[in-house]
């Protein structure tokens, strides 16, 4: 399988199965309309008024020179993959729900506002160490595990952030682990000693902000009502400035307000954060913000002005990384990843306050993916199959696409969103990732292009 794709003024072939890129001349593009599935003769009577013969002839064996050395038209490597087969029923990462109140109020919230339809509260020190074990217990030889806490706003449960950070630390040497630690907040607690706290201790940060102020304002603001632009955006600095190089990232919502995406984009970098994510809101088709299918094409123009931006400022003091253009073109992710993605419900688990264990933090008060309780110690591992096995393989519409070893089936919480199952992928984040796929290849080979 290939797939052939025009941006800017470069010409693209990706070999699907093995991962190869190729920037091609226009009569390498469109001669495979017609070839290899044709004979010579009948490319050159299709392509004949565009190209020579000869031109077109050299073009077919330059085409079969790929092939005969298994770097298009390549077999699946991936399906009897013994590693992907085989692979261990283990927990890789949690989502601590440390809190589950917020104090802000965002009109897009998918959490109600922090309290996930349910009563507010706060993790207690021992429902979250209880979590911790039991990510210990179901890791199996994994070293590296990941904890991300989240809400809400943790920032409301801080004490016990600093509890749980400190236990994790005092148990990872006696079993062979390495927790790394992640905050998603947005800011309004922030205050120089958590931003200490936070820079010492967490191997990463997610910072919330929608971009531009008048964006950022409409859709995040407090409980009384004002915008939270002015209240974070220091305070973000401060902190990304005291990281020394640390991970992060900004994390924006864009929604039908504001389909000129790539100028927040844009905003951010330009107040000097070089790591941004802003990602398509998930919203009833009902709602008034939201994204639907007649917004797509404006969207990926969007997409590819911010391809554009991305190069342009390459090497320059302005850089910056957006997060879905960070694609690995030359090795990628594991094989397991390229088939099932973030792992949610199989090696990605959320726990809410109460010690409830649900796939991930978007399935959280929906009963029917309840998958046990910490406190019980106990762990639902037939919703856990079922989870491990919505795997490209198993997914319909995946089986015969292009992208599904780089976006690896989708968001299963999207596809039980909007379809009621989870092996049917949500088609507008199937089209959004496409473009946003096509747009890394395009920045990886317009700049290998400018080395040459």
């Amino acid at each position: 399988m290939i797939h052939k794709f025009k941006q800017g003024d470069l010409y693209f072939v990706l070999d699907v199965n093995s991962g190869a890129v190729h920037v091609v001349d226009e009569i390498v593009f469109d001669a495979l309309d017609y070839y290899p599935k044709n004979n010579t003769i009948t490319v050159i009577r299709n392509l004949k008024d565009k190209y020579s013969e000869a031109s077109i002839k050299e073009t077919l064996d330059e085409i079969d020179y790929l092939i005969e050395n298994d770097m298009l038209m390549t077999d699946d490597a991936y399906v009897n993959s013994v590693e992907f087969n085989n692979r261990a029923p283990i927990v890789k990462a949690l989502c601590l729900h440390v809190a589950h109140d917020c104090n802000i109020r965002c009109a897009y919230c998918f959490a109600s506002q922090g309290d996930f339809k349910g009563d507010r509260s706060l993790m207690s020190f021992e429902v979250g160490k209880k979590a911790l074990d039991l990510l210990i217990a179901n890791s199996g030889n994994r070293r590296n595990l990941e904890v991300d806490f989240f809400g809400g706003e943790p920032l409301m449960n801080f004490e016990v952030v600093k509890q749980l950070v400190e236990y994790g630390r005092s148990i990872e040497g006696e079993h062979n682990k390495n927790f790394r630690f992640t905050l998603t907040t947005n800011g309004v607690m922030l205050n120089d000693e958590i931003i200490d706290y936070v820079n010492e201790h967490m191997s990463n940060v997610v910072l919330s902000i929608d971009g531009r102020k008048e964006v950022n304002d409409k859709m995040r603001y407090t409980i009384s009502g004002g915008g939270t632009y002015d209240i974070i955006v220091e305070k973000f600095k401060k902190l990304v400035e005291k990281r020394n190089g640390k991970s992060y990232y900004l994390r924006g919502t864009f929604t039908s307000n504001n389909l000129d995406f790539s100028k927040d984009v844009i905003h951010m970098a330009d107040l000097g954060f070089k790591s941004t994510s802003v990602e398509p809101v998930v919203a009833k088709p009902s709602d008034s913000y939201a994204i639907t299918e007649a917004h797509i094409e404006v969207l990926n123009k969007e997409y590819e002005k911010l391809a554009e931006e991305v190069i342009a400022r390459h090497n320059t003091e302005n850089a910056f990384s957006f997060f879905h253009f960070a694609l690995d073109m030359s090795q990628g992710p594991c094989v397991v990843k390229r088939l099932s993605g973030c792992g949610a419900g199989s090696e990605y688990l959320a726990i809410t306050p109460e010690g409830d264990i649900y796939p991930c933090h978007q399935f959280v008060g929906d009963e029917h993916f309840k998958m046990g309780n910490v406190m019980a110690g106990i762990l639902d591992f037939g919703l856990t199959n079922q989870f491990k096995n919505a795997h490209v393989y198993n997914k319909e519409k995946c089986r015969s696409c292009w992208a599904k070893f780089y976006c690896s089936g989708g968001c299963h919480a999207n596809a039980y969103n909007f379809n009621n199952d989870i092996f049917v992928p949500y088609d507008i984040g199937c089209e959004l990732e496409k473009k946003r796929i096509e747009s890394s290849i395009y920045i990886y080979g317009k700049l290998n292009q400018d080395k040459e």
